[in-house]
């Protein structure tokens, strides 16, 4: 094709390369830009950066100290922030201070200033954000994800810091009115979640929210263990139209659920509710939604598929929690001190047989309790046996039996789409092993593997299970998919790169897409010669 190596890439339209270009995944993009100012100049067009997912902080793992990502992160929303439609902002975790599942606080206490310097860093980024969206009026999704250590007492985004380095709260008012400002200038806010961000919302901030967007808003999830609630009846009124809910177990009282249950509103899809075990003395579950109210509100969304997260929930608590009318999909029981007992695990697996495909089994703390002792069936066994739709199991923190987690490979097959089972839960009994030859590891991982019907390995990593528990809670699936995709850290802001290792991939797509656009204009002669 001597007339592509006559023309060359680079005289193509800036529109075709901008199509080309969009073919690319972000990250791919940002190091694209670093080729040529021509390449920069199409890769930066708004068309191209309707959709923004970030994760910054973090240290290591997110790609640097926060406070250095700052710079990257206001140069991403100088250039989107006015007219980006979806953006997903996730504040990772801090490097050693994930939370108290894995890390205790005890290098908070001996290094305060750490603690100071990882808030100032949180206000600024959240100011840098809020400000460059505040007068986008295109924004259709705006998801905003903290740390789940404010749900701590003593976790390092907490009221006393935040106190020691903003002064008179003016950093903070600052983010709150901004925020405020944003849901009164848009005008098709589809998706707004805020989980664990620190002070951003206020109980008045979603009566802040314009008229327009309360007609177009599908999925709210307004989450930070505060008190008052921050999604009151009053403004849950006004979005008819809502079909995915996110909020506190203690929050959702009588009053919302018999109003969820009107007919002239839209039927409930999803409904996600976050117990958590250390606020019930402040929150108690005294006016939360009554089995009538349930009963009435799963009449009229029939599709209606409910999804518990409990974080260190005593087990007479539960009880109280799980009435049987509750069309439970998915149940993740994480705890740091206290016990789930067989006879909760009994209960879900009689009560949610029909609805249950999501089971999360988690405790981090010294010994790992059997909860077949005593009982005949082991109720892990049992689970698997009624529930007839369980995809996904996974169990770390409580002792699983060689047999049984066979049992339940056969029980399911498979229909069990993920079976995570930390090496440490699981245990061999000394009378079985007498009669089985070679490595009894090696025998189990080949029955399970049998039974599911593909290779099947226990979780040697414990992070693989002990991740962030509350990220399965805040990336829901609607439809069957993730809600959000893959993000960028900000590290790839960076663009001293090798750029000939980063791009040759890239100029092998765009030499594609550009020799058949070529050759398609030969084919229909739009440059033949008068």
């Amino acid at each position: 094709m001597a007339l592509c190596s006559s023309v060359g890439a680079l005289a193509l339209p800036s529109e075709l390369i901008v199509h080309i270009f969009s073919f690319l995944s972000d990250r791919d993009k940002l190091r694209a830009s670093a080729v040529c100012s021509r390449w920069r100049e199409c890769l930066f067009y708004p068309a191209l950066w309707t959709e923004l997912k970030l994760r910054v902080g973090g240290g290591t793992n997110g790609g640097g100290s926060g406070s250095e990502q700052t710079p990257r992160l206001e140069f991403l929303m100088r250039k989107f922030g006015s007219f980006v439609r979806e953006l997903q902002l996730e504040f990772a975790p801090v490097d050693g201070y994930l939370s108290p599942l894995q890390h205790g606080m005890e290098a908070v206490e001996s290094d305060p200033q750490f603690a100071k310097d990882a808030m100032v860093t949180y206000l600024d980024q959240v100011l840098c954000v809020l400000g460059s969206l505040r007068n986008n009026r295109n924004l259709q999704k705006l998801s905003l994800y903290g740390d789940t250590c404010i749900l701590q007492d003593d976790g390092i985004l907490d009221s006393s810091y935040l106190s020691q380095v903003d002064q008179g709260g003016k950093k903070m008012k600052e983010i709150q009115q901004l925020y405020d400002e944003i849901l009164s200038n848009s005008r098709q806010m589809k998706w707004l979640s805020s989980a664990f961000m620190l002070g951003v919302v206020t109980p008045c901030s979603l009566a802040s929210l314009s008229n327009p967007s309360t007609s177009s808003l599908e999925h709210l999830s307004l989450i930070d263990n505060q008190l008052p609630s921050l999604i009151s009846t009053v403004e849950l009124e006004r979005l008819a139209h809502l079909q995915s809910l996110s909020l506190d177990f203690c929050d959702f009282t009588s009053d919302m659920c018999r109003l969820l249950a009107c007919g002239d509103r839209a039927p409930l899809h999803r409904l996600s509710l976050l117990l958590n075990g250390a606020a019930l003395d402040a929150k108690p579950l005294d006016g939360t939604a009554a089995e009538d109210d349930w009963k009435a509100l799963v009449r009229r969304s029939t599709n209606l598929r409910v999804y518990i997260m409990a974080m260190d929930v005593c087990s007479q608590d539960l009880l109280r929690v799980l009435k049987p009318s509750v069309p439970v999909e998915r149940i993740h029981l994480d705890s740091y001190s206290t016990l789930v007992t067989d006879g909760v695990v009994e209960l879900i697996s009689q009560q949610y047989h029909k609805t249950l495909s999501h089971f999360i089994l988690m405790r981090d703390d010294a010994g790992f309790p059997d909860l077949s002792v005593n009982r005949n069936e082991d109720p892990l066994v049992l689970l698997a046996w009624r529930c007839v739709h369980l995809a996904v199991l996974i169990i770390h923190g409580y002792t699983v039996w060689s047999h049984n987690l066979v049992a339940i490979s056969r029980l399911r097959g498979s229909n069990l789409k993920v079976l995570e089972v930390s090496e440490e839960s699981i245990d061999f009994d000394p009378d079985q092993s007498v009669y089985i030859e070679g490595d009894p590891v090696h025998n189990l991982v080949k029955e399970v593997s049998l039974g599911l019907g593909r290779v099947w390995h226990p979780s040697m990593d414990n992070s693989v299970v002990l991740n962030e528990p509350t990220q399965h809670f805040h990336q829901m699936r609607i439809g069957g998919n993730d809600v959000f995709g893959t993000q960028i850290p900000l590290v790839f802001l960076n663009l001293e790169v090798d750029v000939p290792l980063l791009v040759k991939p890239i100029v092998e797509v765009f030499s594609l897409v550009y020799d058949t656009c070529m050759l398609t204009a030969l084919q229909h002669n739009i440059w033949a010669q008068p």
